[in-house]
């Protein structure tokens, strides 16, 4: 929580950040408010807000920044079980870029004094012409929240009289000065490359996220249709059936009028009407069946297009296809594995059995060695089922596993 002291609310700020923007800003007191629930915010509802914990000088300069990241509940209210120290955590923050008054005392999820906190923070961006350092110094010095600026004390400083020279800085000096230059320099440098890797991170994983709902959302839709398949051939089979009655029975009429006789003249006129019906009958049951048999084939057509086909333009999968994007995977006795377009779905499927291929093992004997590999004590199993547990060298490689003997102490190999 926010928990400042006069002096250091009176020059404390909290921004919210939006894209490339300081969307909304409030001192420190009033923030303070939102936490304790006394107000809400309505157009922040339900949403994960980048805020910035802003740390003045008296002269409006940056002292310290605090990266965090806060959610606003469906009434627009601030979490209530939110508790993060931001301005504790501002005291003890890192060396990070100078804004002004010299290097500043940075927290982010890069830069972070307490790793648990870490996950609630965020980190800014440093690209240039999209520098959030420079969107949260210009806010400062708008000044929208009406600091009270007080100047520096000015300090007696020498007057040099008509013909005297300005003293030159020795070599030291300005070696002195270059060195705080390039150190400052590398600290930013270094905090740029933090950054880039933690949104490469997440990039990754939302990629990788995507993939698997497409992939899940392709599933379905090929589930569906098999479905629909199979449905429609079982109604295929059972109109097959009773087509087949229908001429059984066709053949039988036939067969009791050829045995009448000549005699039954009174009963031809009913026989040739049942007749034309069961004509008309067939030939309506012969069209459904035609038409079922088409609508099946347009569905295998369907479902061999939709397993085939290729990945919408600028989808994620277009980008995997063209080797935009590669996706990375790594498994101890493999390392990282490339996995190429056409088998990003098997390793999906089973990323174990992916693995143990290309170790040239089947599954069992993989997994076997990934037990020994996670944890290298003996198996061995005395009278009472108690596992002996006895420290054994790791065999690291899956070619190299011997069940039964690198699993075993010496006292209990066979």
């Amino acid at each position: 929580m926010v928990s400042a002291g006069p002096a250091t609310d009176d020059y404390s700020a909290v921004f919210f950040i939006e894209g490339n923007e300081v969307a909304r800003q409030m001192r420190a007191s009033e923030f303070g408010a939102f936490l304790d629930g006394y107000v809400g915010l309505s157009d922040l509802a339900e949403t994960d807000v980048k805020a910035v914990l802003v740390d003045l000088s008296s002269d409006l300069l940056v002292r310290a920044l605090v990266f965090f990241r806060i959610w606003f509940d469906e009434e627009g209210r601030a979490d209530s079980s939110w508790n993060m120290p931001i301005e504790e955590l501002a005291a003890r923050g890192a060396k990070g870029p100078n804004m002004g008054g010299g290097a500043i005392r940075l927290v982010c999820r890069s830069q972070c004094p307490e790793p648990r906190y870490a996950s609630e923070l965020w980190d800014p961006d440093m690209t240039p012409g999209n520098n959030h350092f420079q969107v949260i110094r210009k806010a400062v010095n708008a000044n929208n929240l009406k600091f009270r600026r007080i100047e520096p004390e000015e300090e007696n400083i020498p007057v040099l009289l008509a013909g005297q020279e300005a003293p030159v800085p020795d070599e030291a000096s300005r070696i002195e000065a270059d060195r705080a230059r390039l150190a400052q320099l590398i600290r930013e440098q270094r905090l740029r490359i933090k950054t880039l890797q933690s949104v490469h991170r997440d990039m990754l994983s939302e990629v990788q996220r995507e993939h698997r709902l497409e992939i899940k959302a392709q599933r379905n839709e090929i589930a569906d249709l098999s479905q629909r398949y199979e449905r429609q051939r079982l109604s295929n089979e059972q109109l097959k059936q009773r087509l087949a009655e229908r001429n059984q029975q066709y053949l039988t009429l036939q067969e009791q009028v050829a045995s009448s006789g000549e005699g039954k003249d009174r009963d031809d006129a009913n026989v040739n009407a049942e007749l034309v019906l069961l004509r008309e009958q067939l030939d309506s049951k012969r069209r459904e069946l035609e038409y079922k048999e088409e609508k099946i084939a347009a569905l295998e057509q369907e479902a061999d297009e939709l397993r085939y086909r290729e990945p919408p333009e600028n989808s994620i999968m277009s980008h995997l296809r063209k080797q935009s994007v590669f996706l990375v995977a790594y498994h101890p006795g493999v390392g990282h594995l490339t996995l190429p377009y056409h088998e990003i779905e098997t390793y999906f499927n089973n990323p174990t059995t992916y693995a143990s291929e290309h170790c040239g093992m089947n599954e069992p004997s993989y997994l076997q060695w990934l037990e020994h590999y996670e944890n290298p004590v003996c198996q061995h199993l005395d009278e009472n089922g108690d596992v002996c547990g006895e420290p054994l060298l790791r065999a690291s490689q899956p070619g190299d596993f011997r069940p039964g003997f690198d699993d075993h102490c010496e006292n209990h190999q066979p």
